[in-house]
């Protein structure tokens, strides 16, 4: 029989589809007729196979009605592709939410939100109607540490939307506090989803979940079981789903409790468009389900103060007494006392202060409170030599070929160039002609060497880039970690040295501050209550003094008041468009901007992006054409305004087939 003479259902005949195209100007639902053959089948949420525009592409069935408002002949379902209504209302509503706010397509936030489907692991996954088991309420424990702590929970055995921002207090107690908090809300009959930066903090939450009915979903559980896991959440049979940045969208029945955890790691900043961000997305959708939120972390970020300075989330601190129990003893190096002692302690990289401390903590405190012990070491950079400059002039090392930065990979290397990777065997100084070298920034890799050098008999182990540890014993080592591969030390460590401060702090970014004093606290809060912590950064810096002070709130709250002085995001909404120059100034030009919006630049962008670790061709055949960007900002009262006519100005482009492409981008993570 003909397609075009197969019969029509007759009961809700015509089925809308969010076919799986990202054009702007396609972002919209269409109608499809339904066979009778494929009435029973065809349930809203399930996957589908239309013919759009003389192709055969995949789409979601969102609805099925009587009546079809398009006044042309309508096209029929070619096919379902499984009955499982994968799409439920809460996260097609939650994506078309996501894609506005960030001026992008429905089915780009789609891709993000539901995974392939692996037919094998549909048929297995058993279906809903089970018992969830999700166990008695848990006690407060650690909880109790909070002033508030206890109050936050009994709101989420009560069902209440409490949404707090979570300054943790130090130390390895905050997945079991996660956990509770997991428990206390899935006793009472809500879902729970959980999001952390990496597979280290998901390894340590699941563990701290062994009570509760629970499941992690993570890339490396291979596409089967990572969709069997999802389709038992989908289908209600756990209650509680932990993951990384994906699991944003994890489709939990009844959702009570939204938790993130370290709101400020740039792992949680989606690469791929419409880029979300997992705070603003679970913030989104805690208001949008009426559901409890706990977003914070050791460190707190101006975006999460703005939300309190809101209304829409209230501040969760551990009580003066718990954190001075709980905090490490944090010194800036070097302090006025050891300039007195030493006047060449401050052009020096490991001022004696630092190796006093790291060979106290390594042969444990003489006065028998605290015992021996791991040394962790954080340096900013991976790698040997991460950046060189002539030891004449001082000049940066610049690549003779893309005009990159020159680092040296290891002992007894050449330079080369972190751009294009040619190899610089016979450098010279383009400012003075000097061929000789000096480290500009000394990467893991020295620092580990130099430190073997001064510490001869003690073990030394690097995590970082590639080879990331996820614990170490309670040996005295010294443990040289890059931020974020610090591993977890059974006992807490011994100290802690926080090198090259001026490294973090002197980036060209407007978070340097904050992710400088992130960074270090995620390393200081894996130390031992009262253990020497060594910040190698000017003491009268603000962040230097939030950690000595261990005072994330007041920090975050001054950045944000910095913000709003001068219109930079939390304060405002701003949106970044870069391309080639023309394409750039076409698509600024064209776009309908609200009165308030205020356009700065096109300024250059970078076009090389940093190597990665296949090293490219020496000598690229085709450069990149030079990028420009621009920054639009608005009042963050009309942010959504601004969202429309981007994507309106994006629609225009794609219906015009334009060429030259633009990426826009609402909320960057970066702006400088």
């Amino acid at each position: 029989m003909a397609k075009q003479d197969q019969a029509i259902s007759e009961r809700l005949p015509v089925a809308r589809v969010a076919v799986d195209i990202s054009l702007a100007h396609l972002d919209r639902p269409f109608d499809y007729l339904v066979p009778a053959a494929l009435a029973d089948a065809a349930v809203p949420g399930c996957r589908v196979r239309v013919r759009f525009a003389g192709q055969l592409v995949d789409g979601y069935l969102l609805e099925r009605t009587q009546t079809s408002e398009h006044q042309g002949r309508l096209a029929r379902l070619e096919r379902v592709i499984s009955p499982e209504p994968v799409l439920t209302p809460e996260i097609f509503d939650l994506a078309r939410a996501v894609a506005d706010r960030y001026a992008g397509t429905l089915a780009d936030v789609l891709r993000l939100a539901i995974p392939p489907r692996h037919a094998t692991a549909e048929r297995e996954t058993p279906a809903a109607g089970g018992s969830k088991n999700a166990g008695p309420r848990p006690a407060a424990g650690s909880w109790a540490r909070y002033p508030a702590g206890e109050a936050f929970l009994a709101g989420l055995a009560d069902r209440r939307p409490v949404r707090a921002a979570w300054s943790a207090l130090p130390g390895p107690q905050w997945p079991a506090e996660i956990a509770i908090a997991a428990g206390t809300a899935a006793a009472a009959g809500r879902g729970v989803v959980i999001v952390v930066p990496d597979a280290r903090d998901l390894d340590r939450v699941d563990a701290a979940l062994a009570g509760v009915s629970h499941v992690c979903l993570s890339a490396d559980l291979g596409p089967a079981e990572r969709y069997r896991r999802w389709l038992a959440v989908r289908r209600g049979l756990v209650p509680v789903v932990a993951g990384a940045r994906a699991a944003m969208f994890a489709p939990v029945t009844d959702l009570g409790l939204v938790v993130l955890w370290d709101d400020g790691d740039d792992l949680h900043a989606e690469p791929r468009a419409p880029y979300p961000n997992a705070r603003e997305v679970l913030a989104l959708r805690a208001h949008r389900a009426g559901a409890a939120a706990l977003i914070g972390g050791f460190a707190r970020t101006a975006e999460l103060t703005q939300l309190v300075a809101a209304g829409w989330a209230r501040p969760l601190t551990g009580s003066p007494e718990a954190l001075r129990r709980a905090a490490p003893l944090v010194r800036a190096a070097p302090d006025e006392a050891e300039l007195a002692r030493d006047a060449a302690a401050m052009t020096a990289r490991l001022p004696s202060m630092a190796l006093r401390a790291a060979r106290s903590a390594l042969a444990g405190d003489s006065r028998g409170a605290l015992g021996p012990g791991p040394v962790l070491v954080q340096v900013p950079r991976r790698g040997y030599l991460a950046a060189i400059a002539c030891d004449r002039c001082r000049a940066q090392a610049r690549c003779a070929t893309c005009g990159g930065p020159l680092e040296v990979g290891g002992a007894r290397e050449f330079p080369d160039c972190r751009w294009c990777g040619a190899i610089a065997t016979d450098w010279t100084c383009a400012r003075c002609g000097s061929g000789r070298l000096r480290a500009l920034v000394t990467g893991a890799a020295r620092t580990a060497e130099e430190l073997g050098r001064a510490f001869p008999g003690v073990p030394v182990r690097t995590s970082g880039g590639q080879h990331v540890l996820a614990t170490v014993t309670a040996e005295p080592a010294l443990i040289i970690a890059t931020p974020g591969a610090e591993p977890v030390a059974p006992e807490g460590y011994a100290g802690a040295l926080l090198l090259d401060g001026w490294a973090l702090l002197g980036r060209p970014s407007l978070r340097a501050a904050e992710e400088a004093l992130r960074r270090w606290m995620n390393a200081a809060a894996l130390v031992r209550p009262a253990g020497p912590v060594v910040v190698l950064a000017e003491a009268s810096l603000p962040a230097v003094q939030a950690l000595i002070r261990w005072d994330p709130v007041n920090f975050s709250e001054r950045e944000l008041a910095e913000r709003a002085e001068l219109g930079f995001p939390p304060a405002v909404r701003m949106a970044s468009v870069t391309g080639a120059s023309a394409a750039v100034a076409d698509f600024v030009g064209s776009v309908g901007l609200p009165g308030q919006a205020e356009v700065l630049g096109p300024v250059p962008a970078d076009s090389f992006p940093a190597r990665s670790a296949g090293r490219p061709p020496a000598e690229p055949k085709h450069p990149p054409e030079p990028q420009e960007r621009a920054l639009i900002r608005i009042g963050r009262g009309e942010g959504l305004a601004l969202a429309r006519a981007l994507h309106a100005a994006q629609a225009t482009r794609s219906a015009r087939k334009d060429g030259a492409a633009v990426r826009v981008q609402l909320d960057p993570a970066e702006v400088a």
